[in-house]
């Protein structure tokens, strides 16, 4: 399922929603085993869910093997490469800013296809 955020202030913003629950749950969403289907951060919340998802993403490690800095090793093809927390909420983490700054609430909803 795919799930679109939305806020005046800044473009939707499409996700998985496998790769949407963490950023929810650590922006301090609760619910049982599935993403509502529509769900609101008002912009009261979202003081609150902007700190949840930075504490997420510093908490966040990609695995040893996902450095490819070192220089004796080939280099990996992105679609072969971690992809972390802090980089899945970055588009999320900008919207809330954005959305926080111009005093609007970010919203999102499913969506049934592209």
């Amino acid at each position: 399922m795919l799930i679109t955020f939305h806020s005046k202030a800044a473009a939707d913003i499409l996700m998985r929603s496998d790769d949407v629950d963490p950023l929810l749950r650590a922006a301090g969403k609760t619910y049982g085993d599935k993403i509502p289907e529509r769900g609101v951060f008002t912009r009261d919340q979202l003081p609150d869910a902007i700190a949840g998802l930075e504490r997420a993403i510093k908490l966040d490690h990609p695995p040893a093997e996902a450095d490819d800095d070192h220089p004796d090793q080939p280099r990996r093809h992105p679609l072969e490469q971690h992809v972390g927390l802090h980089q899945r909420a970055f588009p999320l983490l900008d919207m809330m800013r954005k959305s926080l700054e111009a005093g609007q609430d970010v919203v999102w909803e499913s969506s049934r296809g592209w």
